[in-house]
Protein backbone atom coordinates (compact mmCIF):
# COMPACT_ATOMS: atom_id res chain seq x y z
CA UNK A 1 0.00 0.00 0.00
CA UNK A 2 1.29 3.43 -0.98
CA UNK A 3 -1.54 5.60 0.38
CA UNK A 4 -2.50 4.28 3.84
CA UNK A 5 -0.59 3.06 6.86
CA UNK A 6 -1.27 -0.44 8.18
CA UNK A 7 -3.16 1.06 11.13
CA UNK A 8 -5.39 3.22 8.93
CA UNK A 9 -6.04 0.32 6.55
CA UNK A 10 -7.07 -1.94 9.43
CA UNK A 11 -9.44 0.69 10.83
CA UNK A 12 -11.04 1.41 7.45
CA UNK A 13 -11.63 -2.23 6.50
CA UNK A 14 -13.36 -2.98 9.82
CA UNK A 15 -16.36 -1.11 8.39
CA UNK A 16 -16.60 -3.93 5.82
CA UNK A 17 -16.54 -6.64 8.47
CA UNK A 18 -12.87 -7.51 7.77
CA UNK A 19 -10.33 -7.78 10.59
CA UNK A 20 -6.87 -7.32 9.05
CA UNK A 21 -5.13 -7.40 12.44
CA UNK A 22 -6.52 -10.88 13.08
CA UNK A 23 -5.39 -12.10 9.65
CA UNK A 24 -1.90 -10.67 10.23
CA UNK A 25 -1.71 -12.27 13.69
CA UNK A 26 -2.55 -15.66 12.13
CA UNK A 27 0.25 -15.16 9.58
CA UNK A 28 -2.25 -15.10 6.71
CA UNK A 29 -1.58 -11.52 5.69
CA UNK A 30 1.44 -9.27 5.32
CA UNK A 31 1.01 -5.51 4.90
CA UNK A 32 3.93 -3.54 3.52
CA UNK A 33 3.48 0.24 3.63
CA UNK A 34 5.71 2.06 1.16
CA UNK A 35 6.01 5.84 1.49
CA UNK A 36 7.34 7.58 -1.61
CA UNK A 37 8.04 11.28 -1.38
CA UNK A 38 8.93 12.97 -4.64
CA UNK A 39 11.13 15.47 -2.84
CA UNK A 40 13.25 12.62 -1.43
CA UNK A 41 13.77 10.90 -4.79
CA UNK A 42 16.82 11.60 -6.91
CA UNK A 43 16.79 10.20 -10.45
CA UNK A 44 19.94 8.50 -11.67
CA UNK A 45 20.17 5.97 -14.45
CA UNK A 46 17.16 4.06 -15.79
CA UNK A 47 13.94 3.72 -13.81
CA UNK A 48 13.57 0.16 -12.47
CA UNK A 49 11.26 -1.73 -10.10
CA UNK A 50 13.88 -4.17 -8.80
CA UNK A 51 13.52 -2.81 -5.26
CA UNK A 52 9.78 -3.49 -5.34
CA UNK A 53 10.38 -7.04 -6.59
CA UNK A 54 12.69 -7.74 -3.65
CA UNK A 55 10.18 -6.41 -1.11
CA UNK A 56 7.35 -8.33 -2.74
CA UNK A 57 9.32 -11.56 -2.81
CA UNK A 58 10.17 -11.23 0.89
CA UNK A 59 6.55 -10.55 1.87
CA UNK A 60 5.31 -13.46 -0.25
CA UNK A 61 7.77 -15.88 1.37
CA UNK A 62 6.91 -14.62 4.86
CA UNK A 63 3.24 -15.70 4.72
CA UNK A 64 3.29 -18.07 1.74
CA UNK A 65 1.06 -15.65 -0.17
CA UNK A 66 -1.02 -16.65 -3.18
CA UNK A 67 -2.46 -13.19 -3.80
CA UNK A 68 -0.85 -9.77 -4.03
CA UNK A 69 -2.57 -6.38 -3.90
CA UNK A 70 -0.83 -3.19 -5.01
CA UNK A 71 -2.71 -0.01 -4.08
CA UNK A 72 -2.24 2.19 -6.08
CA UNK A 73 -0.13 1.87 -9.22
CA UNK A 74 0.17 5.63 -9.75
CA UNK A 75 2.45 5.95 -6.74
CA UNK A 76 5.10 3.81 -8.46
CA UNK A 77 5.28 6.04 -11.50
CA UNK A 78 4.69 9.48 -10.02
CA UNK A 79 6.53 12.05 -12.06
CA UNK A 80 7.72 9.56 -14.69
CA UNK A 81 7.04 10.97 -18.13
CA UNK A 82 8.88 8.44 -20.32
CA UNK A 83 6.05 6.29 -21.75
CA UNK A 84 8.42 3.69 -23.18
CA UNK A 85 10.04 3.06 -19.79
CA UNK A 86 6.61 3.05 -18.11
CA UNK A 87 5.22 0.42 -20.49
CA UNK A 88 8.35 -1.71 -20.17
CA UNK A 89 8.33 -1.68 -16.36
CA UNK A 90 4.59 -2.40 -16.21
CA UNK A 91 5.07 -5.45 -18.38
CA UNK A 92 8.03 -6.54 -16.29
CA UNK A 93 5.99 -6.17 -13.09
CA UNK A 94 3.08 -8.21 -14.43
CA UNK A 95 5.43 -10.86 -15.87
CA UNK A 96 7.26 -11.18 -12.55
CA UNK A 97 3.95 -11.66 -10.71
CA UNK A 98 2.93 -14.40 -13.20
CA UNK A 99 6.28 -16.13 -12.94
CA UNK A 100 5.80 -16.33 -9.17
CA UNK A 101 2.39 -18.02 -9.66
CA UNK A 102 0.62 -15.15 -7.90
CA UNK A 103 -2.83 -13.66 -8.50
CA UNK A 104 -2.55 -9.89 -8.37
CA UNK A 105 -5.09 -7.11 -7.91
CA UNK A 106 -3.66 -3.72 -8.85
CA UNK A 107 -5.69 -0.55 -8.42
CA UNK A 108 -5.31 2.53 -10.57
CA UNK A 109 -6.85 5.95 -10.97
CA UNK A 110 -9.14 6.84 -13.86
CA UNK A 111 -7.71 9.03 -16.62
CA UNK A 112 -9.44 11.94 -18.37
CA UNK A 113 -10.33 9.98 -21.50
CA UNK A 114 -8.82 6.61 -20.67
CA UNK A 115 -9.64 3.82 -18.22
CA UNK A 116 -6.40 4.53 -16.34
CA UNK A 117 -4.30 7.64 -15.90
CA UNK A 118 -1.49 6.45 -18.16
CA UNK A 119 -3.77 4.64 -20.63
CA UNK A 120 -1.43 1.64 -20.68
CA UNK A 121 -2.34 -0.57 -17.74
CA UNK A 122 -5.53 -1.96 -19.32
CA UNK A 123 -3.55 -3.34 -22.27
CA UNK A 124 -1.08 -5.22 -20.08
CA UNK A 125 -3.53 -6.67 -17.54
CA UNK A 126 -5.46 -9.93 -18.08
CA UNK A 127 -8.63 -8.61 -16.46
CA UNK A 128 -9.79 -4.99 -16.28
CA UNK A 129 -12.61 -3.97 -13.93
CA UNK A 130 -13.95 -0.41 -13.95
CA UNK A 131 -15.69 1.09 -10.90
CA UNK A 132 -17.85 4.20 -11.22
CA UNK A 133 -19.88 6.35 -8.86
CA UNK A 134 -22.70 8.26 -10.57
CA UNK A 135 -25.08 10.88 -9.21
CA UNK A 136 -28.58 10.83 -10.75
CA UNK A 137 -31.35 13.00 -9.28
CA UNK A 138 -29.16 13.66 -6.23
CA UNK A 139 -28.83 9.90 -5.54
CA UNK A 140 -25.52 8.09 -5.97
CA UNK A 141 -25.09 4.59 -7.38
CA UNK A 142 -21.87 2.62 -7.59
CA UNK A 143 -21.45 0.47 -10.71
CA UNK A 144 -18.92 -2.18 -11.70
CA UNK A 145 -18.13 -3.30 -15.26
CA UNK A 146 -15.76 -5.97 -16.54
CA UNK A 147 -14.08 -4.38 -19.56
CA UNK A 148 -12.04 -7.43 -20.49
CA UNK A 149 -11.13 -10.83 -19.08
CA UNK A 150 -8.74 -12.86 -21.18
CA UNK A 151 -9.57 -16.54 -21.63
CA UNK A 152 -12.98 -16.31 -19.98
CA UNK A 153 -16.54 -15.50 -20.97
CA UNK A 154 -17.90 -12.68 -18.83
CA UNK A 155 -20.80 -10.28 -18.52
CA UNK A 156 -20.19 -6.95 -20.20
CA UNK A 157 -23.04 -4.99 -18.62
CA UNK A 158 -22.76 -2.54 -15.76
CA UNK A 159 -23.78 -4.03 -12.45
CA UNK A 160 -24.76 -2.01 -9.36
CA UNK A 161 -22.90 -2.76 -6.16
CA UNK A 162 -23.10 -1.55 -2.61
CA UNK A 163 -20.47 -1.30 0.11
CA UNK A 164 -21.89 -2.25 3.50
CA UNK A 165 -21.02 -3.77 6.86
CA UNK A 166 -20.86 -7.24 5.29
CA UNK A 167 -18.52 -6.26 2.48
CA UNK A 168 -19.39 -5.65 -1.15
CA UNK A 169 -22.67 -6.85 -2.67
CA UNK A 170 -22.93 -7.14 -6.45
CA UNK A 171 -26.27 -7.72 -8.12
CA UNK A 172 -26.01 -8.82 -11.79
CA UNK A 173 -28.69 -7.41 -14.07
CA UNK A 174 -29.11 -10.39 -16.37
CA UNK A 175 -28.47 -13.30 -14.01
CA UNK A 176 -32.11 -14.07 -13.28
CA UNK A 177 -34.00 -16.31 -15.69
CA UNK A 178 -37.68 -17.26 -15.99
CA UNK A 179 -37.09 -20.71 -14.54
CA UNK A 180 -38.85 -20.36 -11.18
CA UNK A 181 -41.46 -22.85 -9.98
CA UNK A 182 -45.22 -22.20 -9.90
CA UNK A 183 -46.66 -23.55 -6.60
CA UNK A 184 -50.34 -24.45 -6.46
CA UNK A 185 -50.64 -23.85 -2.71
CA UNK A 186 -52.90 -20.92 -1.81
CA UNK A 187 -52.60 -18.53 1.12
CA UNK A 188 -54.90 -15.98 2.75
CA UNK A 189 -54.62 -12.25 2.07
CA UNK A 190 -55.67 -11.48 5.63
CA UNK A 191 -59.19 -10.43 4.52
CA UNK A 192 -61.61 -13.35 4.35
CA UNK A 193 -63.97 -11.59 1.95
CA UNK A 194 -61.08 -10.80 -0.41
CA UNK A 195 -60.05 -14.46 -0.31
CA UNK A 196 -63.62 -15.20 -1.40
CA UNK A 197 -63.22 -12.88 -4.38
CA UNK A 198 -60.07 -14.81 -5.33
CA UNK A 199 -61.73 -18.17 -5.77
CA UNK A 200 -62.30 -18.65 -2.06
CA UNK A 201 -58.68 -19.59 -1.27
CA UNK A 202 -56.63 -16.40 -1.55
CA UNK A 203 -53.49 -15.94 -3.66
CA UNK A 204 -50.90 -18.44 -4.87
CA UNK A 205 -47.83 -18.83 -2.70
CA UNK A 206 -44.77 -17.33 -4.37
CA UNK A 207 -46.87 -15.00 -6.52
CA UNK A 208 -46.69 -11.20 -6.82
CA UNK A 209 -49.65 -8.95 -5.94
CA UNK A 210 -50.08 -5.29 -6.88
CA UNK A 211 -52.44 -3.03 -4.92
CA UNK A 212 -53.08 0.25 -6.75
CA UNK A 213 -55.04 3.18 -5.42
CA UNK A 214 -55.16 6.92 -4.89
CA UNK A 215 -54.25 8.46 -1.51
CA UNK A 216 -56.48 7.37 1.38
CA UNK A 217 -57.93 4.27 -0.27
CA UNK A 218 -56.38 1.83 2.25
CA UNK A 219 -53.31 0.49 0.45
CA UNK A 220 -51.08 0.49 3.54
CA UNK A 221 -53.85 -1.06 5.64
CA UNK A 222 -54.30 -3.92 3.17
CA UNK A 223 -50.53 -4.40 3.03
CA UNK A 224 -50.33 -4.55 6.83
CA UNK A 225 -53.19 -7.06 6.99
CA UNK A 226 -51.31 -9.20 4.47
CA UNK A 227 -48.20 -9.12 6.69
CA UNK A 228 -50.28 -9.74 9.82
CA UNK A 229 -51.87 -12.83 8.23
CA UNK A 230 -48.43 -14.24 7.39
CA UNK A 231 -47.25 -13.83 10.99
CA UNK A 232 -50.44 -15.47 12.28
CA UNK A 233 -49.47 -18.52 10.23
CA UNK A 234 -46.06 -18.49 11.91
CA UNK A 235 -44.29 -17.28 8.78
CA UNK A 236 -41.55 -14.66 8.69
CA UNK A 237 -42.44 -11.40 6.97
CA UNK A 238 -40.40 -8.45 5.74
CA UNK A 239 -42.09 -5.07 5.37
CA UNK A 240 -40.45 -2.20 3.46
CA UNK A 241 -42.21 1.12 4.12
CA UNK A 242 -41.27 4.44 2.50
CA UNK A 243 -43.94 6.80 3.82
CA UNK A 244 -44.21 6.13 7.57
CA UNK A 245 -41.84 5.39 10.41
CA UNK A 246 -42.16 2.09 12.20
CA UNK A 247 -43.78 3.76 15.22
CA UNK A 248 -46.33 5.55 13.00
CA UNK A 249 -47.20 2.34 11.19
CA UNK A 250 -47.74 0.42 14.45
CA UNK A 251 -49.95 3.18 15.87
CA UNK A 252 -52.01 3.63 12.72
CA UNK A 253 -52.68 -0.08 12.24
CA UNK A 254 -53.95 -0.43 15.82
CA UNK A 255 -56.85 1.83 14.80
CA UNK A 256 -58.20 -0.99 12.61
CA UNK A 257 -57.51 -3.73 15.13
CA UNK A 258 -54.14 -4.88 13.73
CA UNK A 259 -51.31 -5.06 16.29
CA UNK A 260 -47.97 -5.76 14.61
CA UNK A 261 -45.82 -5.14 17.70
CA UNK A 262 -45.97 -8.74 19.04
CA UNK A 263 -44.67 -10.08 15.73
CA UNK A 264 -41.72 -7.67 15.90
CA UNK A 265 -40.96 -8.85 19.43
CA UNK A 266 -41.05 -12.51 18.33
CA UNK A 267 -38.79 -11.86 15.36
CA UNK A 268 -41.37 -12.96 12.79
CA UNK A 269 -41.76 -9.44 11.39
CA UNK A 270 -39.03 -7.05 10.34
CA UNK A 271 -39.86 -3.49 9.25
CA UNK A 272 -37.40 -1.55 7.08
CA UNK A 273 -38.54 2.08 7.13
CA UNK A 274 -36.56 4.64 5.14
CA UNK A 275 -36.97 7.61 2.86
CA UNK A 276 -36.57 6.50 -0.77
CA UNK A 277 -34.15 9.38 -1.36
CA UNK A 278 -31.68 7.61 0.94
CA UNK A 279 -30.32 5.73 -2.08
CA UNK A 280 -30.92 5.13 -5.78
CA UNK A 281 -33.06 2.42 -7.36
CA UNK A 282 -30.16 0.03 -7.82
CA UNK A 283 -29.01 0.44 -4.24
CA UNK A 284 -32.56 -0.13 -3.00
CA UNK A 285 -32.54 -3.40 -4.94
CA UNK A 286 -29.19 -4.49 -3.52
CA UNK A 287 -30.32 -3.56 0.00
CA UNK A 288 -33.54 -5.59 -0.42
CA UNK A 289 -31.52 -8.62 -1.51
CA UNK A 290 -29.28 -8.30 1.54
CA UNK A 291 -32.17 -7.94 4.00
CA UNK A 292 -34.08 -10.86 2.44
CA UNK A 293 -30.95 -13.01 2.77
CA UNK A 294 -30.67 -12.05 6.45
CA UNK A 295 -34.34 -12.42 7.49
CA UNK A 296 -35.35 -15.32 5.17
CA UNK A 297 -39.03 -14.27 4.95
CA UNK A 298 -41.93 -16.18 3.40
CA UNK A 299 -43.71 -12.88 2.61
CA UNK A 300 -42.32 -9.51 1.47
CA UNK A 301 -44.38 -6.30 1.38
CA UNK A 302 -43.19 -3.08 -0.32
CA UNK A 303 -45.28 0.03 0.46
CA UNK A 304 -45.29 1.86 -1.93
CA UNK A 305 -43.16 1.19 -5.00
CA UNK A 306 -44.18 4.55 -6.46
CA UNK A 307 -42.04 6.30 -3.84
CA UNK A 308 -38.89 4.62 -5.09
CA UNK A 309 -38.69 7.21 -7.88
CA UNK A 310 -39.72 10.84 -8.31
CA UNK A 311 -40.90 10.25 -11.88
CA UNK A 312 -43.90 7.94 -12.41
CA UNK A 313 -42.60 7.35 -15.96
CA UNK A 314 -39.10 6.42 -14.78
CA UNK A 315 -37.84 3.85 -17.28
CA UNK A 316 -35.56 2.29 -14.68
CA UNK A 317 -38.44 1.36 -12.34
CA UNK A 318 -39.79 -1.55 -14.39
CA UNK A 319 -36.40 -3.30 -14.88
CA UNK A 320 -35.67 -2.88 -11.18
CA UNK A 321 -39.04 -4.36 -10.18
CA UNK A 322 -38.62 -7.14 -12.73
CA UNK A 323 -35.34 -8.22 -11.14
CA UNK A 324 -36.79 -7.97 -7.63
CA UNK A 325 -39.89 -10.00 -8.56
CA UNK A 326 -37.85 -12.67 -10.33
CA UNK A 327 -35.56 -12.93 -7.31
CA UNK A 328 -38.50 -13.32 -4.93
CA UNK A 329 -40.21 -15.87 -7.18
CA UNK A 330 -37.02 -17.90 -7.39
CA UNK A 331 -36.92 -17.95 -3.58
CA UNK A 332 -40.66 -18.86 -3.46
CA UNK A 333 -41.42 -15.67 -1.53
CA UNK A 334 -44.91 -14.18 -1.85
CA UNK A 335 -44.71 -10.43 -2.51
CA UNK A 336 -47.25 -7.64 -2.22
CA UNK A 337 -46.54 -4.20 -3.69
CA UNK A 338 -48.64 -1.07 -3.26
CA UNK A 339 -48.59 1.72 -5.82
CA UNK A 340 -49.99 5.24 -5.75
CA UNK A 341 -52.24 5.78 -8.78
CA UNK A 342 -55.29 7.60 -10.12
CA UNK A 343 -58.80 6.30 -9.53
CA UNK A 344 -59.59 6.15 -13.23
CA UNK A 345 -59.13 2.75 -14.84
CA UNK A 346 -58.32 4.56 -18.09
CA UNK A 347 -55.46 6.39 -16.38
CA UNK A 348 -54.29 3.12 -14.84
CA UNK A 349 -54.06 1.52 -18.28
CA UNK A 350 -51.73 4.31 -19.36
CA UNK A 351 -49.57 4.88 -16.28
CA UNK A 352 -49.21 1.41 -14.77
CA UNK A 353 -49.04 -0.99 -17.68
CA UNK A 354 -45.31 -1.50 -17.19
CA UNK A 355 -45.69 -2.33 -13.51
CA UNK A 356 -48.97 -4.26 -13.61
CA UNK A 357 -47.80 -6.58 -16.40
CA UNK A 358 -45.22 -8.02 -14.00
CA UNK A 359 -47.83 -8.94 -11.40
CA UNK A 360 -49.88 -12.13 -11.01
CA UNK A 361 -52.73 -10.43 -9.14
CA UNK A 362 -53.83 -6.80 -9.45
CA UNK A 363 -56.21 -5.14 -7.00
CA UNK A 364 -57.62 -1.64 -7.45
CA UNK A 365 -58.74 0.49 -4.52
CA UNK A 366 -60.83 3.55 -5.35
CA UNK A 367 -62.73 6.40 -3.76
CA UNK A 368 -66.34 6.95 -4.86
CA UNK A 369 -68.15 10.22 -4.12
CA UNK A 370 -71.93 10.08 -3.88
CA UNK A 371 -74.51 11.91 -1.81
CA UNK A 372 -71.85 14.11 -0.15
CA UNK A 373 -69.96 11.03 1.04
CA UNK A 374 -66.69 9.41 0.06
CA UNK A 375 -66.57 5.60 0.09
CA UNK A 376 -63.70 3.20 -0.54
CA UNK A 377 -64.17 0.35 -3.04
CA UNK A 378 -62.10 -2.65 -4.10
CA UNK A 379 -62.07 -4.69 -7.29
CA UNK A 380 -59.89 -7.45 -8.76
CA UNK A 381 -58.54 -6.33 -12.13
CA UNK A 382 -56.71 -9.58 -12.79
CA UNK A 383 -55.70 -12.80 -11.04
CA UNK A 384 -53.66 -15.18 -13.16
CA UNK A 385 -54.41 -18.89 -12.89
CA UNK A 386 -57.54 -18.63 -10.74
CA UNK A 387 -61.23 -17.85 -10.99
CA UNK A 388 -61.97 -14.46 -9.46
CA UNK A 389 -64.85 -12.08 -8.95
CA UNK A 390 -65.48 -9.21 -11.35
CA UNK A 391 -67.68 -7.38 -8.84
CA UNK A 392 -66.88 -4.09 -7.12
CA UNK A 393 -67.05 -4.30 -3.33
CA UNK A 394 -67.24 -1.56 -0.71
CA UNK A 395 -64.04 -1.57 1.34
CA UNK A 396 -65.10 -0.69 4.89
CA UNK A 397 -62.85 0.04 7.89
CA UNK A 398 -63.65 -0.31 11.58
CA UNK A 399 -61.78 -0.75 14.86
CA UNK A 400 -62.24 -4.49 14.42
CA UNK A 401 -60.58 -4.64 10.99
CA UNK A 402 -61.82 -4.34 7.42
CA UNK A 403 -64.64 -5.91 5.48
CA UNK A 404 -65.88 -6.08 1.90
CA UNK A 405 -69.59 -5.34 1.42
CA UNK A 406 -71.70 -5.83 -1.67
CA UNK A 407 -72.62 -2.49 -3.24
CA UNK A 408 -76.26 -1.59 -3.99
CA UNK A 409 -77.45 -0.62 -7.47
CA UNK A 410 -80.10 2.06 -8.01
CA UNK A 411 -80.69 2.07 -11.73
CA UNK A 412 -77.23 2.32 -13.26
CA UNK A 413 -75.66 4.05 -10.26
CA UNK A 414 -73.51 2.26 -7.68
CA UNK A 415 -74.72 3.22 -4.21
CA UNK A 416 -72.35 2.88 -1.25
CA UNK A 417 -71.99 4.03 2.33
CA UNK A 418 -75.07 5.40 4.14
CA UNK A 419 -77.02 5.63 0.92
CA UNK A 420 -76.52 1.89 0.46
CA UNK A 421 -77.73 1.21 4.00
CA UNK A 422 -80.88 3.28 3.37
CA UNK A 423 -81.58 1.50 0.10
CA UNK A 424 -81.03 -1.91 1.72
CA UNK A 425 -83.51 -1.04 4.51
CA UNK A 426 -86.08 0.12 1.97
CA UNK A 427 -85.60 -3.06 -0.02
CA UNK A 428 -86.00 -5.16 3.12
CA UNK A 429 -89.19 -3.31 4.07
CA UNK A 430 -90.65 -3.84 0.59
CA UNK A 431 -89.69 -7.50 0.75
CA UNK A 432 -91.23 -7.83 4.20
CA UNK A 433 -94.60 -6.35 3.08
CA UNK A 434 -94.60 -8.65 0.06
Amino acid sequence: TFEESAEDLAINTRSLGIDLDDLAARNLLSIDCVHLERAEIEETGDYQLDGLFIRLAHAVETVGAKRVVIDTLEALFAGLSNEAVLRSELRRLFRWIKDQGLTAVITGERGDRTLTRHGLEEYVADCVIVLENRVIDQSTTRNVRVVKYRGSTHGTNEYPFMIGPNGISVLPITSLQLDHAAPTERMSTGVAALDGMLGGEGVFRGSSILVSGSPGTGKSSLASLFAHAACLRGERCLLFVYEESQAQLLRNMRSIGVDLAPWLARGLLRIEAARPTLMGLEQHLVHMHEVVAQHRPAVVVVDPISNLTFDENDRALKPTLMRLIDFLKREQITALFTNLSHDSVANLAHTQTGVSSLMDTWLLLSNLEFNAERTRTLQVLKARGMAHSNRVREFAFSEHGVDLIDVFMVGERVVTGRARQVQQKLAAQVGGRA
